[in-house]
């Protein structure tokens, strides 16, 4: 079980302050503890920096359980029992599903196979983006529909919840526009551990078959009507674009830089949750500030989810990912764990640019890691980018409603199973 979080900022506490020193002074490990700088982009600076009651918690709690779990804080401390989010919006993201398969009919058949291949039973998954989204439209005080006799006013709310759900499921099918797209550049045979299509279809089919999602979710997103909602997940198209264009195009020295790497994984990842988050808050007429919020909330929580994807690219196995474990590595592609690892082994930057079409050099490489906190430093950067998208959601405004604090804390809790899942 987890702390349920209080709605007010984290204050923060020094370092040197009571808390930190009773913590060193009462580990049952000896060995010396190098306090990961949890708030910035790079964990090994050795910048002095106010450590939170949040980073303190967690820095013991990882100590006797590793980073698989972390602790929330709530000033009065009542301990809660930790919601599954998915259970929240079960009924709506089944609505979503069946909508989902509706919209990708077409009048060519196997076009219209292609593109339902990924939005058949068993193949989905729980659907974590729509699950988000639908949980930010009740965290921002739009009421779930309920199957009852409904007045104009309620009638409103429930339009507007329609459309908030079209804004799911059109980033739905821009998602797996993309992973179409990305399997076709990657030459990838799996996804989400069956053939992928391009593999079982073609590269052809399974171009036009994102192509065509990409167009359904064009035509969705017209009938909101909205210019200012369009714009924004015209963007999200356009990051798509510039991010796979930026992973095949780095020169030397963007190949190694952090700076890059994150902007990339903004533009390939959390821009597109990032951006629906706040169409979401647009809808419902919330506030600038409100809105920002809530694409705080996104984009840190799209960091950390593909943060903790190039972890598992390292730590997974082929069963538990859906996929070939190792995949980033073997096409070249650098990503945190390593760019860590590069920082304490230079030399290991010399083993990366000879490649890893010899299979010798992954085990080279490999070990390298292995003997460098790569893996621990790319885990706390994730968990940096959770703690920060929970904060997000503890700065919305006060609501008392039930529905809304249990969709906020669900959001939460979201954060830390993005950095304790194995899959």
């Amino acid at each position: 079980m987890l702390f349920s979080r209080g709605l007010s900022r984290i204050s923060r506490i020094p370092r040197n302050s009571y808390c930190c020193r009773w913590f060193l002074s009462h580990r049952s490990d000896t060995r010396p503890v190098l306090l990961p700088n949890v708030l910035s982009l790079h964990p090994s600076e050795s910048d002095p920096q106010a450590l939170g009651y949040r980073e303190i918690m967690y820095l013991a709690y990882s100590n006797l359980h590793g980073l698989g779990r972390q602790i929330h804080h709530q000033s009065s401390s009542i301990v809660e029992e930790q919601l599954d989010p998915f259970s929240l919006v079960a009924d709506e993201l089944s609505l979503l599903a069946n909508r989902l398969r509706a919209m990708v009919v077409a009048e060519v058949p196997k076009l219209a196979s292609a593109a339902e291949y990924f939005f058949k039973l068993g193949v989905e998954g729980k659907r974590f983006r729509p699950t988000v989204l639908l949980l930010m439209s009740t965290a921002l005080n739009v009421p779930i529909p309920k199957p009852l006799p409904h007045s104009v006013g309620d009638n409103l709310t429930m339009d507007l919840r329609t459309r908030q759900q079209c804004i799911a499921e059109i980033t739905e099918m821009i998602h797996v526009a993309s992973l179409l797209h990305d399997d076709v550049l990657d030459d990838a045979d799996t996804r989400r551990g069956i053939g992928s299509l391009n593999f079982v279809m073609g590269n052809k089919i399974a171009v036009l078959a994102g192509d065509f999602l990409l167009s359904r979710a064009c035509v969705a997103l017209a009938s909101l009507k909205n210019t200012e909602v369009v714009s924004l997940l015209a963007k999200v198209l356009e990051h798509l674009v510039t991010g796979e264009t930026m992973q095949m195009t780095t020169t030397s020295d963007q190949r190694y830089s952090m700076e890059y790497y994150m902007q990339k994984t903004y533009y390939k990842t959390a821009s597109l949750i990032s951006n629906s988050c706040k169409a979401v808050a647009l809808l419902a007429g919330q506030t600038a500030e409100v809105a920002i919020l809530a694409y705080e909330y996104g984009k840190n929580l799209g960091l950390a989810y593909q943060l903790i994807d190039d972890v598992l690219d390292f730590t997974g196995t082929s069963a538990s990912l859906g996929k070939g474990s190792l995949s980033d590595i073997r096409h070249g592609i650098i990503t945190a764990p390593l760019l860590f690892a590069m920082e304490e082994f230079p030399q290991l930057r010399t083993v990366v640019e000879r490649g890893f079409d010899n299979p010798e050099n992954i085990d080279i490489a490999m070990d390298f890691l292995g003997k460098s906190r790569g893996i621990q430093r790319a885990r706390e950067l994730a968990a940096k980018h959770a703690n920060l998208a929970a904060e997000a959601i503890d700065s919305l405004p006060e609501n008392d409603d039930e529905d809304v604090r249990k969709s906020r804390k669900a959001l939460v809790d979201l954060t830390q199973r993005v950095v304790t899942r194995t899959k």
